[in-house]
């Protein structure tokens, strides 16, 4: 009897910014910038670490799969919010927002997995220069990189599949600019202990252990530039450390207050501003943290930028003559 008073939902309306009605124009014309500033900063990384060949070193290449992480990473979520933004409100079908969770956990998961690969490899690269060559040969880094992105894969399966065997009989309106775990159980009209202790330890799996696994490569990391000599070499080091541990703070504390926490939800505002940061503001700083801020990829940058419109140059010449 219990199952014929319940109507399954088959969409869901996400919400989104409904709260800031006023600002939804304002809201749109910021995100769809950042959006653009965030594609247009990781193409140019994957482009320029593919052009020059004094770029090809582990620590670029981890940088081009972490920028072609962030283009989807970023496209998961960013579309479906300005939708939202344009029509104060998105209808959404069950499987395309259990579809969205999932690779949403699943680059969220590899880019934790990446960073943390990255913060080893400036380590050994700062600490242990004379290993880093055998430690990080070319085949050890492709190794890195495939585990993290089946790792990921893997993470991804777990939660969405979790979710979508719970029942949701109504409302289904989403207080949230995409289809994040906590909104979506608080939606459910079943038990969802089992699946917040699952997530619960899962996130404690990734989220900690990759934050404490970088946090100890930064700890080395200074120390060994505490013993540097000199003064300029300290600050140097230390500033693009900083930046660095910086933006990889942000993102996993962020990502642990949302997730690693007691089962009483926070408020949809502050979820959703807690978010914002993890899905807009750190793959928008990663590509100037990571490239823009390095001199060897600004230089590498201007190289290929000379050498493209030197042949654009060239053929606009040919065609001139040809006329």
């Amino acid at each position: 009897m219990k199952s014929q008073n319940l109507s399954t939902v088959t969409e869901f309306q996400l919400l989104g910014f409904q709260n800031l009605l006023e600002w939804q124009t304002l809201l749109f014309i910021i995100f769809l910038f950042i959006y653009f500033l965030i594609m247009t900063g990781n193409i140019v990384i994957i482009v320029v670490v593919s052009q020059d060949q004094r770029l090809h070193s582990p620590m670029y290449t981890f940088l081009k799969h972490l920028s072609f992480l962030e283009i989807w990473y970023t496209s998961t979520i960013v579309p479906l919010l300005l939708a939202t933004l344009v029509s104060q409100g998105q209808a959404i079908s069950f499987h395309a927002c259990i579809a969205q969770l999932y690779f949403f956990v699943f680059f969220g998961a590899t880019e934790c997995f990446l960073l943390a690969v990255m913060a080893y490899d400036q380590y050994l690269a700062i600490c242990s220069p004379l290993h880093c060559s055998f430690l990080m040969r070319p085949e050890i880094c492709t190794k890195l990189v495939a585990i993290s992105w089946l790792t990921g894969v893997g993470t991804g399966f777990l939660p969405s599949l979790m979710i979508s065997k719970l029942d949701f009989c109504g409302p289904n309106q989403i207080n949230h600019f995409f289809c994040d775990l906590p909104p979506l159980m608080q939606l459910s009209c079943s038990s969802v202990y089992v699946t917040e202790m699952v997530i619960f330890i899962l996130s404690i799996a990734v989220l900690c252990i990759c934050f404490i696994l970088t946090l100890v490569s930064y700890v080395f990391i200074v120390s060994s530039v505490l013993r540097i000599p000199s003064a300029s070499g300290r600050m140097k080091t230390f500033s693009t450390c900083g930046s660095h541990l910086a933006v990889v703070t942000i993102y996993y504390g962020t990502m642990i207050s949302m997730y690693v926490r007691p089962s009483a939800p926070l408020s949809p505002d502050i979820n959703k501003i807690i978010s914002v940061f993890y899905t807009v503001v750190t793959p928008l700083l990663n590509p100037v943290i990571y490239s823009l801020r390095n001199k060897d990829f600004k230089n590498a940058l201007r190289k290929v930028m000379r050498r493209n419109c030197g042949i654009y140059g060239v053929r606009m010449k040919e065609n001139l003559f040809i006329r």
